[in-house]
């Protein structure tokens, strides 16, 4: 895989010539913000980007938002640039896809709508620039302008968001359902951050200085980095300029703590080791690692000593430098920018410095490159990330042609289905949920103009009164339906099994709850204690604590095919043996705030809406390797034969009327099954009982040319946001026991802006009834 164009804007200027200009000299672009005002936070400096651009793509309209986002516009801005000289052609808009990392999406926009709220003067469309809050907006918006259909993702793993985009663009070309993708990251400036670092007293008043012995905290950052990644024959067929080989990665979680790490850097150190593995790479091949390295005492000793555990003594020769000491740290940008900066420094043959360093802490004591960049000869290098929720990524980029990978692991694992657990208004077992969709009554009321199935959660009937502590509705959710198909499985988790988890909406209620008291009484309200659980991750990270799944972890973020996506980004997990079981919790908890943004949507709370209904809840799927099932004599429930990722590029938060991504998402998915359409037994339909979503669904079944019955549990037991897919396998699973023809069934999930996933289920068996 390879790396042909790159984009970036951080606080150095717009480009990547000015990134690496300014990197490469030491230069510190961290200075007095002057965007907001920054009293009563920990710091008054930052690495800004001013003015911020407009890239003018008129997302904004296509939306009916009132305002821009500045995630938004930083994407672009970094796009733009990286697509403009890829070198690339003959490759269609449906073999081009997106993946997106975000730690705060559009966050920005819903402090806006909230303080306008809470001073009386809401505007019309503040309704729907709450839509723009979503990490997958930027998603979506990067391939409407762009027009790529092919597979579009986001991913929100707090800090490690851009390493793990990069990841998951890699297992999207080696899957062979792109040749090409744009990938990256990207965040700007909200009163959330600020305040929450500052609630944990983590902010420098100084430009940070990483690894250093008076180190006293870290520097925000904003910006993004975006990459184009190619599968290699065509580039090179193409004559596009490759600016690096990725070489391979390592996904893990800690475990350990909500925000910090491990002390002895253990789920960093397997992280590493994995990208080393996964490379052919020996420790002594690495002579550069672009670090974490945010400034903080723990993270940065963490991070020295898992490099040092990964690499033996080849540690003590290995140079192991900081970018955040010159642009801040860019959260979800964070792993895009620096793996730009890592290209930068293979093809200069510098490593970069760690400026403002003042003197070694025995604590870290690894070659920072203190202040002044240095000549090294370099084939390889090492970019790592880690993050709240203790995610943990590590990328390896070669110089193009300087080593020769070990082949990837052959695509020949099978992934099946050993476990599901079930908690919303339709039930808290497979069964109940079952028994609520036969009978045919719809779970939901009318509140006020929208339909609502809300679920009384009990969280001490699952839960430990320790177990919740500190761990919010959404958390208690994901870890409570994983610990109910763990136990049907009969598994218990370890290092061997990882946590993807889907949500549409994120920690809503945990932001909210955080932000209020900030924007009603200033920084000095803000919570410490709810600040961690204001990352998307933070639930999946509860799991990894309190489950023990230390696996490669991800979240996905992609709207109401948030669960969808997160299962497709398992079962490439599982089939490249970087895992032996993952658990694929989807979750969402709604407030009162997102019900109201729901109400006032057109689409959805108006008479356009009137047969919707918003349902909430925990639906978790354990997928397991099939060998690995086998070897522990596990009873499997169905087998995941299929996936297909499609985008319609009709225009920012616009479906295509005839249904064309739609089909395409179902042609993908069959024929990664190996199946014909007529083959099918049933089709468990996305339709949520509004025209405009379900009419173009219609239309690309019919032709599709199945005969197939389609079922569309929604329109009884609700539209469970994000967790759809993860509905529609356990009914799809219960149905197989109850008498639905045993054969392959097809699940249909798409997001609110026109991303489009179909998954194929085979029960066990096959598809032969005898």
């Amino acid at each position: 895989m390879v790396i042909t164009a790159t984009g970036a804007i951080t606080a150095q200027g717009v480009g990547t010539d000015a990134l690496w200009k300014g990197v490469s000299a030491g230069h510190v672009a961290i200075g007095e913000v002057r965007c907001r005002p920054m009293d009563g936070y920990g710091t008054r400096v930052g690495g800004q980007v001013h003015p911020l651009p407009d890239p003018g793509y008129d997302y904004v309209g296509d939306l009916g938002a009132t305002e821009p986002e500045p995630a938004v516009d930083l994407a672009l801005t970094a796009a733009y640039e990286a697509m403009a000289p890829h070198g690339l052609t003959g490759i269609p808009p449906e073999r081009w896809g997106v993946v997106a990392g975000s730690c705060n999406g559009g966050t920005s926009s819903g402090e806006r709508v909230l303080r306008r709220a809470h001073q009386g003067q809401s505007a019309a469309g503040d309704a729907r620039q709450l839509m723009l809050i979503s990490p997958h907006t930027i998603a979506e918006v990067l391939a409407s302008a762009f027009g790529l259909k092919g597979p579009v993702l986001s991913v929100n793993t707090a800090c490690a968001s851009g390493a793990h985009a990069l990841a998951h663009a890699v297992e999207t070309i080696r899957a062979g359902r792109a040749d090409a993708m744009l990938v990256g990251g990207s965040d700007a400036f909200t009163e959330v951050t600020f305040a929450g670092f500052t609630s944990l007293e983590s902010l420098s008043e100084q430009p940070a200085a990483p690894y250093s012995k008076d180190r006293d905290g870290l520097s925000l950052g904003e910006g993004s980095g975006m990459l184009v990644l190619v599968e290699e024959t065509l580039a090179r067929a193409a004559g596009a300029t490759v600016l690096a080989e990725v070489l391979g990665y390592g996904l893990s979680a800690d475990g350990h703590h909500a925000t910090a790490p491990h002390p002895q850097g253990e789920g960093a150190a397997r992280a590493i080791r994995a990208a080393l593995e996964s490379s052919g790479l020996r420790p002594q091949d690495v002579p550069y690692i672009n670090g974490h390295g945010t400034g903080t005492p723990k993270n940065d000793s963490a991070e020295s000593n898992a490099v040092r555990a990964a690499l033996g003594a080849a540690a003590g020769k290995a140079a192991l430098s900081s970018t955040k000491s010159m642009i801040g740290h860019l959260l979800g940008a964070a792993g895009a920018v620096e793996a730009i900066v890592t290209v930068s420094a293979l093809t200069e043959q510098i490593a970069p410095p760690t400026a403002g360093f003042t003197g070694v802490d025995p604590k870290c004591g690894l070659d920072a490159v203190p202040r002044t960049a240095r000549p090294m000869a370099m084939d390889v290098a090492l970019s790592n990330n880690f993050a709240f929720a203790g995610a943990n990524a590590t990328v390896a980029l070669g110089r193009p042609g300087a080593h020769v990978a070990e082949p990837p692991a052959p695509w020949d694992e099978r992934v099946v289905v050993t476990g599901i657990g079930v908690l919303g208004p339709g039930g808290e077992s497979p069964a109940q949920l079952w028994e609520s969709y036969t009978a045919g009554t719809p779970v939901a009321s009318e509140e006020g103009g929208l339909r609502l199935a809300r679920y009384s959660f009990a969280p001490e009937r699952h839960l430990s009164a320790r177990e919740r502590r500190r761990v919010d509705r959404m958390g208690q959710l994901a870890v409570a339906s994983c610990r109910l198909a763990l136990d049907q499985a009969r598994l218990i988790a370890d290092e061997s099994v990882g946590v993807v988890l889907g949500s549409g909406l994120g920690p809503m209620r945990s932001t909210e709850d955080f932000f209020r008291p900030v924007m009603e009484e200033g920084a000095s309200a803000a919570n410490p204690a709810i600040f961690p659980s204001t990352v998307f991750n933070a639930a999946a990270g509860q799991v990894a604590m309190l489950l023990g799944a230390k696996g490669p972890t991800s979240t996905a973020t992609a709207s109401h095919a948030a669960g969808a996506s997160a299962l497709c980004i398992a079962r490439d997990m599982l089939r490249t043996r970087t895992a032996d079981a993952v658990l694929c919790p989807a979750v969402d908890d709604l407030t009162e705030t997102v019900i109201g943004a729901y109400r006032a949507l057109p689409l959805t709370g108006g008479p356009a809406g009137h047969r919707y209904a918003l349902s909430e809840g925990g639906i978790t799927l354990l997928l397991e390797r099939e060998s690995a099932a086998r070897a522990r004599g596990a009873r499997i429930l169905a087998e995941f034969t299929g996936q297909g990722i499609a985008y319609d590029a009709a225009g920012a938060g616009r479906w295509d009327a005839q249904g064309h991504g739609i089909h395409r998402a179902m042609r993908l998915a069959l024929a990664d099954a190996g199946l014909a359409p007529d083959e099918l037994t049933a089709v468990w339909a996305n339709a949520t009982g509004i025209a405009a979503v379900d009419r173009p669904e219609l239309r690309a079944l019919r032709r599709l040319g199945t005969t197939a019955p389609a079922y569309a549990p929604k329109q009884t037991l609700g539209e469970p946001i994000g967790a759809g897919a993860q509905m529609a396998a356990a009914l799809a699973v219960s149905g197989w026991q109850r008498g639905l023809a045993p054969g392959p069934v097809l699940v249909n999930s798409s997001s609110l802006g026109g991303t489009h996933i179909s998954l194929v289920l085979t029960p066990e068996g096959g598809t032969d009834p005898s």
